[in-house]
């Protein structure tokens, strides 16, 4: 059993409360259990007893034993000083204010009904993928919509960290902090962290005022990269190394560590000079690429701003001096569809806040008009009969199943909580 068990137990008033005594044989009268915060601080905000006739009005605490007051530090902190009851599952020992009255406290193992606890240990039974697998599809359909939102708003928070690290590391440029990103994505989970230091290895007003020529670009990121220490007699490869050893010394670009970037388990379409040469084509051709992201609203306007292919050597090229069939490598909309899941409504989300604006439904909009993802997570929910119809249940259902799912946070999931209910 774990507190969080009791916190639900006590917020919702499961157990027999008609003639509830202390542990020194006081009698309370539960008037109000308080607001359940979960934020620093005793467990229960604003809680207002009745203690043999005296009316209080406080915050509880909750723990499994008495003695875990003194084992979290408690009694030294000035937050748990207006603590008017101590409620534990078991009570092992007395608890003292600062002016040694006893903290009144009241024992829960003996007031919980069995009906609850067999509950409790059916759901957290170890199941072979999820505790509730067997009864998630059971759920109402109005319980996951509205648990979605929340979900997805919390993914979105997270996707929005890096972000904000990247932005004060840029002096909030936000147009770095963008290349930043994009350059993550374009890298993939293979290559993403690659990319990023390859980025951020490159000061965003050189990127500026190099932009008008995409040899100049792909010079900046190969070198960087590191793919330009072959010795073939490409004679693409012989120019972008010249251009890569006058940049580097007009700009004084200092050595910087880039993790090695990988070819191998990748498609061909994947490989990071393909990504890098479409990266450096969209640098090249979008001058204004942060506002335009910023203005489009519809995936078909995104869409429209990365249809952009690679410079022409890369046509009959994967790698140099080693020729292959002819193909235009545009970035596919597949490929978009990541970017704007990953980089781009973040940004939104995260300039729109900045810029004190509204713009949620804006976004759910966007991620809504996306085709779920395909892994194994949405897959394996699926075969539970939760089906994802979009990239806003997708990203959702991901949120679900790696915070709370694998965290076991059962009491603190609107479908734990509902099938608990049932």
């Amino acid at each position: 059993m774990k507190e969080d068990f009791l916190h639900y137990i006590w917020q919702n008033k499961k157990f027999d409360f008609s003639n509830l005594k202390t542990t020194q044989g006081e009698n309370v009268l539960l008037v109000n259990v308080g607001n359940y915060l979960q934020q620093e601080g005793p467990d229960f905000f604003n809680a207002q007893l009745i203690i043999d006739n005296q009316k209080w009005a406080g915050n509880v605490e909750i723990h499994m034993k008495s003695s875990d007051w003194y084992l979290h530090n408690h009694e030294k902190d000035t937050n748990y000083d207006s603590v008017i009851l101590h409620v534990v599952w078991e009570h092992d020992t007395e608890i003292y204010r600062k002016d040694n009255s006893v903290i009144p406290v009241l024992e829960l193992k003996n007031l919980v009904l069995q009906e609850e606890l067999s509950k409790y240990n059916e759901l957290l039974t170890p199941k072979s993928w999820i505790f509730c697998e067997k009864e998630i599809a059971s759920v109402k359909e109005i319980v996951l919509t509205s648990w979605q939102e929340r979900l997805f708003f919390e993914r979105l928070e997270n996707k929005a960290i890096p972000f904000n690290v990247l932005l004060k590391e840029n002096h909030s440029d936000w147009e770095a902090t963008l290349f930043c990103m994009l350059a993550k994505n374009f890298g993939l989970n293979i290559n993403g962290q690659s990319f990023l230091d390859l980025a951020k290895s490159i000061p965003f007003s050189i990127l500026k005022k190099e932009s008008f020529e995409v040899e100049n670009l792909e010079a900046l990121f190969f070198g960087r990269g590191q793919l330009l220490n072959d010795e073939k007699q490409d004679n693409y490869l012989i120019d972008l190394q010249k251009r890569w050893r006058f940049l580097a010394h007009k700009y004084q670009l200092k050595t910087s560590h880039i993790t090695p970037i990988q070819f191998f388990k990748l498609r061909p379409d994947n490989f990071p000079t393909i990504r890098l040469a479409q990266l450096a084509m969209l640098y090249h051709t979008k001058q204004t690429l942060f506002i335009e992201l910023i203005l489009a609203n519809s995936k078909e306007e995104i869409y429209t701003v990365f249809n952009n292919a690679t410079s022409n050597y890369w046509i009959n090229h994967y790698n140099f001096d080693s020729q292959s069939k002819s193909k235009v490598k545009k970035i596919s909309n597949s490929f978009v569809d990541l970017v704007i899941i990953n980089t781009i409504i973040p940004l939104k989300f995260l300039y729109a806040k900045a810029n004190g604006k509204e713009n949620v439904e804006d976004l759910i909009d966007l991620i809504q008009s996306l085709k779920s993802e395909k892994n194994a997570i949405i897959e394996k929910f699926d075969f539970f009969k939760i089906k994802s119809k979009n990239a806003f249940e997708s990203q959702s259902l991901l949120q679900l199943k790696n915070e709370y799912c694998n965290n076991k946070k059962c009491l603190q999931c609107a479908i734990g909580l509902t099938l608990l209910k049932k």
